[in-house]
């Protein structure tokens, strides 16, 4: 399915690169965005590293984006979602897509490994611009 805004994705990305920066980020799930005529809905589930080796912190980042004629409007919502094991995340996101009363599709698995150049490998894919994120309710 085609994004009716293509930067929306891009720049949830970027701000996720803001909010947590790549050291901290293990992998990531980005799932396709629902897509309602020239609005998108999009989630991107992170999996962060934390003290405990075994562990990861779970953080949801959903947007909302809708091209209109004055440019691009997009919200976003970060929340941590509690911790689980590193090994039980695949189980979860199989998960969301199973019992989602949204017609979720399968999410891309993404390994970040707190690698920035790995990061910065999947921006470049969505064709991210380092300088970061634009600011609330901006074109692009």
């Amino acid at each position: 399915m085609d994004s009716p805004v293509p930067e929306a994705l891009p720049r949830i990305l970027a701000e996720a690169r803001e909010r947590v920066g790549p050291e901290r980020m293990d992998r990531l799930w980005i799932f396709p965005p629902l897509v309602k005529g020239r609005k998108e809905w999009g989630l991107v589930t992170l999996s962060l590293f934390t003290v405990d080796a075994g562990g990861r912190t779970l953080m949801s980042a959903r947007y909302a984006a809708q091209l209109t004629g004055g440019g691009m409007e997009f919200e976003s919502r970060f929340a941590e979602e509690g911790t689980a094991p590193a090994d039980r995340l695949p189980r979860v996101m199989d998960g969301v897509v199973r019992r989602s009363d949204l017609p979720l599709e399968e999410p891309r698995e993404y390994e970040v490994a707190g690698d920035a150049g790995r990061f910065r490998a999947l921006l470049k894919e969505y064709e991210v611009q380092e300088t970061g994120p634009r600011g609330p309710g901006t074109s692009s």
